[in-house]
């Protein structure tokens, strides 16, 4: 007998360890990734790079992401999870080393590409194998931990550069670089199967989030259900951190952007962790979508030097609808997607939230021509019209988790 729970205490123990360096990967692939925002302002004052080609170096990485996205998590399903996020972790790693010692316009393009291929691959495979070697809760804390790696990368990076004097383009490349490796050495401790048992499968988490019967499962389903979800991710994410803050006048500096993804993804930690202690269910999803709409009406408002309060309620609106958007998407994913189809599923939601990222270069290029109100307007209709869509699907009985 005490044989035996010493067993199963070891057992709980090298889960949670497992688990944890999971987190760490998907923390420090979110940090790669977005750390970047803090770096344009240094990158445009110091190498003298415009803000469109620094906006389209932000849009290539979404380019990069795609095929990493489409690809990583249905290969994780066949060849297992660990190989697959560990060299996409290590080539996130490698593109921002790139930027480190070729930091011109060329370089920073190549460099961002680079960083896309690789995040592609551990996003979708490392959510996924959260959702193996931790269940439900796996899958809620994957969302949780990349929005904290999205959001303290940039604030990180951005207080680095700020008090840097002469390594501003150095020492927040070198920080990422060797934080990414470091958990890259320590995935190679993690040994998982390649998809999730039927009890880590079915493991609850909490009233509202429990999985759905196997015979419910489908992929399209799972899509159906999550893909209006994740058009209002990244995009609303990017519209603060790079539309908004790019317009702010009266302030500028690499502090500026990083206070924005502070803002708007530190909602989302909060918004996901309401979600949850309220056990909200798919209804959230409702309130994600517009609370992202109303953050796009106040961008809209704002116009071309939005005043800080403008800047702050937009951050915040935006950030919260970021956060449920992306909890509702990963929870439908993992309710109604097969378990042996789940890392496809979870790659090609990826794939929908990480369009987003593209959004400010979008605005850029219609600005000319028709503005930038009129444009913010139609996004924010689109985002009313996904909410309607989810509330349809609740009322029809398609969405359902209780």
């Amino acid at each position: 007998m005490t044989h035996s729970r010493s067993a199963t205490t070891a057992e709980q123990n090298t889960s949670r360890r497992d688990v944890l360096i999971v987190l760490a990967l998907l923390f420090t692939v979110g940090w790669a990734t977005n750390h970047f925002v803090a770096m344009m302002p240094v990158l445009h004052d110091d190498e003298h790079i415009s803000d469109a080609a620094l906006e389209g170096a932000f849009a290539i990485y979404a380019i990069g992401l795609l095929p990493g996205l489409l690809t990583g998590g249905g290969l994780s399903d066949r060849i297992g999870r660990r190989p697959v996020v560990l060299t996409g972790a290590t080539g996130a790693a490698l593109g921002n080393l790139l930027m480190l010692i070729w930091h011109t316009e060329p370089g920073v393009f190549v460099g961002r590409f680079i960083v896309g291929l690789g995040v592609g691959l551990a996003v979708s495979a490392g959510t996924a194998w959260s959702a193996d070697v931790g269940g439900v809760r796996g899958t809620v804390l994957a969302g949780l931990t990349l929005t904290c790696g999205f959001a303290i990368g940039p604030f990180a990076s951005g207080l680095i550069a700020q008090f840097t004097d002469g390594a501003a383009l150095i020492a927040p490349f070198v920080v990422t670089v060797v934080a990414s490796l470091a958990a890259v050495a320590a995935g190679f401790g993690v040994s998982t199967p390649r998809s999730a048992s039927p009890a880590q499968d079915d493991a609850p988490l909490e009233c509202g989030d429990l999985p759905a019967a196997r015979s419910d499962k489908s992929l399209f389903r799972a899509l159906a259900t999550s893909l209006p979800m994740s058009l209002w991710v990244f995009s609303a994410v990017a519209t603060s951190v790079v539309t908004m803050a790019g317009r702010m006048t009266d302030f500028s500096g690499p502090w500026v952007p990083g206070v924005a993804a502070v803002l708007a993804l530190g909602s989302g930690v909060v918004s996901q962790a309401l979600a949850r202690r309220g056990s909200w269910g798919p209804p959230a999803g409702i309130a994600g979508a517009l609370l992202a709409a109303t953050g796009f009406v106040v961008v809209a408002v704002g116009g071309s030097d939005p005043a800080p309060i403008a800047f702050l309620i937009a951050s915040i609106l935006l950030g919260a609808g970021y956060g449920l958007c992306l909890r509702e998407g990963l929870l439908d994913v993992e309710e109604y997607a097969p378990p042996e189809r789940r890392g496809l599923a979870t790659g090609v939601y990826y794939v929908g939230t990480y369009l987003g990222f593209g959004l400010p270069l979008l605005l850029r290029a219609v600005e000319p021509s028709v503005g930038i109100v009129g444009p913010l307007l139609v996004i924010a209709a689109c985002a009313a019209v996904c909410a309607l869509v989810r509330a349809g699907q609740i009322r029809s009985g398609i969405l359902a988790r209780h």
